[in-house]
């Protein structure tokens, strides 16, 4: 029995929300389509989906507050489609949990590759995950009360547990692993996103070392856990 991945996609501008149902389609992917914030709400709280492409700009609930919703329970890849190119839109999306960011126009192979590649890394992840747990293999690191284990993929902070997207984790994970090293933005994305570094990723580095730090409840100028070195990258002490 195949498993077709559900993909919903939420864009007010029909033509390009049945342009990328078609190629989903074509690709044999499951498509839930919605052309507002509302009904999209009522689907990502009912059906389980593999992956969501979001518009920012919509007429009721933006794309930004469905990611958050989407957040607040699930980690499976979303992805943002605006037509502003202000990088201040691309690190909010990043900072509220977004995995990807296309500005339209695009083209629609573009997002048809970054599907690919989300999914993969997704299940990649899950898989991995999965593994580990059948092997009962208990890795983890304690930390000033920061404890992080890869087998079971929870994160507690001082007993709390803390919510983080397979991205946030793997950042953590990574730099708990180098911990007392310096860890640069290159060395991280290539880790983590599992791509080749270019310029403008440092700055989807920073957007989610950010939301890190707030759900670490780290303060803004000293930060106990992940500590920023100028000009160097990061490190876990």
């Amino acid at each position: 029995m195949i498993v077709r991945e559900k993909i919903l996609i939420v864009d007010d501008d029909k033509d390009i929300a049945d342009l990328l149902e078609v190629y989903l389609k074509n690709d044999g992917y499951t498509v839930y389509k919605f052309y507002d914030g509302t009904g999209a709400l009522a689907c990502i709280e009912q059906t389980e989906l593999d992956l969501a492409i979001l518009d920012v700009m919509l007429p009721d609930l933006d794309g930004f507050k469905l990611c958050s919703k989407i957040r607040e329970k699930y980690f499976y890849p979303v992805i943002m489609l605006t037509a502003k190119i202000e990088d201040t839109d691309k690190i909010t999306g990043l900072t509220i949990g977004a995995d990807d960011y296309i500005t339209k126009p695009f083209n629609p192979m573009e997002v048809m590759a970054r599907v690919k590649t989300q999914l993969r890394r997704y299940k990649r992840y899950n898989g991995q995950q999965q593994i580990e747990a059948e092997q009962k293999e208990v890795v983890e690191y304690d930390i000033r009360g920061l404890l992080i284990n890869k087998a079971t993929h929870r994160c507690t902070l001082y007993g709390e547990e803390l919510t983080l997207t397979p991205i946030e984790f793997s950042i953590l994970w990574y730099l708990c692993e180098h911990q007392g090293n310096v860890v640069s933005s290159e060395q991280l994305y290539e880790a983590v996103w599992g791509e080749k570094f270019l310029t403008n990723n440092n700055n989807t580095v920073m957007a989610h070392i950010g939301r890190l730090r707030e759900k670490l409840h780290e303060p803004a100028k000293k930060p106990k856990f992940i500590k920023t070195v100028w000009g160097v990258g990061y490190k876990v002490e």
